[in-house]
């Protein structure tokens, strides 16, 4: 069974190395491990042993697995995000949006398209 991480409680925030890392097998999964060490080390310069640790570490968080070799995604880049933005509005903005919006309107002119498009956003959530 998948461990998931839990949404509703938060979520450990990776780092930029570990999120490098997880670039790596959301682009590449599902992947072997080995094929994951081999790409870690290529594009981090890793040892597979620091490959695997990561890899337990980040699996022991509820985001991959590794089931008998083949490494995959149980939390999707999209999906982290999400819970990225959802962590920023719950510390920052007591979960409001219209809060997190007003005050990040304030250092930016949008265009009226990109208005349109978040009203357009909006209004398909309802």
């Amino acid at each position: 069974m998948k461990k998931r991480v839990n949404e509703n409680t938060g979520y450990y925030k990776m780092g930029k190395i570990e999120f490098k890392f997880a670039t790596i097998i959301w682009e590449n999964e599902p992947l072997r491990s080995s094929e994951l060490a081999r790409l870690a080390l290529e594009q981090l310069d890793w040892k597979k042993s620091t490959s695997y640790t990561v890899l337990k570490k980040l699996s022991d968080k509820g985001y991959f697995q590794n089931d008998k070799g083949t490494v995959t995604s149980i939390v999707s880049r999209d999906e982290y995000y999400s819970m990225q933005v959802q962590g920023i509005l719950d510390e920052g903005y007591e979960g409001s949006l219209p809060k997190f919006i007003a005050a990040f309107s304030k250092s930016k002119s949008y265009t009226d398209k990109e208005i349109n498009e978040l009203v357009d956003l909006i209004k398909g959530k309802k």
